[in-house]
């Protein structure tokens, strides 16, 4: 096992992650879930669970990014929902810059008012994942289930991209998987940094239609790079094989905390996962825990669902922990 992990695109991984993490290493990254609310209404989102379909407070997320921080906490990203209709988010984006977190990431569907993404760029947000589903404005009416909203997000990701890191998250189902090609070689032409395609947990095929895409294109991006050339060998972005780790070593030093409850990874909690137990002090203790008594193979959540890079991450640390 040679590859190393950073040369795959995804910053929050990395070899020397995957060979030190342990209950008392830094805290990498940690999402948290700040709203249910969504101006969007994508036919494939699972969504937060209806338990979190109202916003987190202010003061909660403050204290609880506070409880990361201490612990070392590297990267974290806000989401949702849609995080921009958080009224308090730029007070708790700029607490985590107090905090001296270092990447700031948010999840947004790009609707929101471009000075509105400019402020949280000012308050510490130095990460934008935007979500592209499609490449003309008919069908992205269609996939994000409202109307005359496509202008105003590409116009987002074309200016967000000349600020900081953006990359675009393409969700793919059966609407929309015919035009895959075309809507990749859209996003690459409006200057992201990179871009991310994943089938839906619905759809949850093989993405075959990726694979002929212009080499100049692949190589600007190596996020979609490695995801095509796993394509190219038959291999799904979801879904955990017999020979694969089975443990989640990335639970050992990321979180995901939705209301009241932490849990092993996003996926895991829209897919209807059980919590790992409630947020608070104790949290990496009972993590660590569940790393040693959970085989994520057979928990079918996380057989079906987990993601390539996660996976690969998984074997990486395992095979450095036999080594």
């Amino acid at each position: 096992m040679t590859n190393k992990l950073e040369d795959i695109g995804f910053y929050t991984l990395s070899d020397e992650r995957a060979k030190h993490a342990s209950s008392t290493s830094p805290m990498w990254r940690c999402e948290m879930i700040l709203t249910g609310r969504c101006n969007f209404k994508c036919p494939y989102c699972r969504g937060p669970r209806k338990e979190y379909a109202q916003d987190m407070s202010t003061e909660k997320a403050i204290e609880l990014t506070s409880i990361w921080a201490k612990d070392g906490l590297k990267n974290i990203r806000y989401s949702g929902g849609e995080p921009t209709l958080h009224q308090g988010l730029l007070e708790i984006v700029s607490n985590a810059k107090k905090q001296g977190i270092s990447r700031i990431a948010i999840s947004t569907n790009g609707s929101a008012d471009f000075d509105y993404y400019s402020q949280l760029i000012d308050a510490g947000v130095n990460d934008f994942s935007i979500s592209l589903d499609a490449c003309c404005s008919s069908f992205c009416d269609k996939m994000s289930g409202i109307e005359g909203k496509f202008d105003i997000i590409i116009s987002n990701i074309k200016k967000l991209s000349e600020l900081t890191y953006v990359t675009v998250g393409t969700v793919i189902d059966d609407k929309n998987v015919d035009t895959l090609q075309e809507v990749i070689a859209f996003a690459s032409g409006l200057g992201v940094s990179d871009i991310r395609i994943i089938s839906s947990a619905q759809y949850n095929k093989l993405l075959q239609n990726a694979q002929n895409l212009d080499k100049d294109i692949l190589d600007k991006h190596p996020i979609l790079k490695y995801r095509i050339n796993n394509i190219h060998v038959g291999r799904n972005v979801r879904g955990i094989s017999e020979t694969d780790s089975h443990q989640c070593y990335l639970v050992k030093d990321d979180s995901v905390i939705a209301g009241d409850n932490h849990y092993p990874c996003v996926i895991h909690m829209r897919e209807g996962g059980k919590a790992i137990g409630k947020v608070g002090i104790n949290m990496r203790a009972e993590r660590i825990k569940w790393f040693e008594q959970t085989d994520i193979f057979e928990n079918p959540i996380c057989r079906k669902n987990c993601l390539d890079v996660c996976i690969d991450y998984n074997n990486k640390s395992r095979y450095y922990e036999k080594k």
